[in-house]
């Protein structure tokens, strides 16, 4: 890893900057190398990730990595894959069991720098509506369903996926042609860039 960009991820790792407003306190999660093809920008981690400090170390992560048709090993190289969320540290959990959203303050402030230190990325995956509205602002469509439908628009820098929670099998069961289009082009994307 660059100095920079170990230096950027060490102040991530230790900033404090919404941790009033954080139940459990903070506990930025990211990852990744200078040398990474491919950069997740997912929401916010969950309890399970806070208390690991491992992103997508949940259920959600382990239908992402089917998704990409990875292994763990392959998912946690921190050569292929660079691992930023919109929020860095979990949110709190909200009355209907739901995480809340991630905090605002967090993608302003480190995005543009982590961004611009990852170099070599190719393909950036905007998994659920958090990204794709910070990330996709004015081009992204109506809703999070129609701004993936769009995903060929995207490309060849951006691919916008829902979230991989527990919720989204049903999405996936009403929109065939997530599985059916979108799936077989990102992972033939994937693996051209990570081998």
């Amino acid at each position: 890893m660059t100095d920079d960009l170990e230096t950027l991820f060490r102040d991530i790792r230790a900033c404090t900057h919404c941790e009033a407003h954080l139940p459990m306190g903070a506990r930025p999660v990211v990852r990744g190398t200078e040398r990474a093809r491919v950069c997740i920008i997912g929401q916010a981690p969950g309890i399970r990730v806070h208390k690991s400090g491992i992103p997508w170390d949940d259920p959600s992560g382990k239908r992402l990595r089917g998704w990409l048709d990875v292994d763990d090993d392959t998912f946690y190289d921190e050569d292929n894959f660079a691992i930023i969320p919109v929020g860095f540290c979990y949110p709190g959990t909200m009355e209907n069991g739901g995480d809340y959203p991630p905090r605002r303050e967090c993608a302003p402030l480190w995005h543009a720098p982590v961004l611009s230190a990852l170099t070599n990325v190719e393909l950036t995956l905007l998994i659920g509506s958090y990204a794709q509205a910070y990330h996709l602002g004015r081009s992204r469509r109506k809703n999070m369903t129609e701004t993936v439908r769009a995903w060929r628009d995207y490309l060849p820098d951006i691919f916008p996926t829902p979230h991989p929670s527990w919720r989204t099998a049903g999405w996936q069961k009403k929109n065939p042609w997530f599985d059916d289009e979108l799936l077989p082009e990102l992972r033939r994307r994937i693996h051209g860039l990570i081998g």
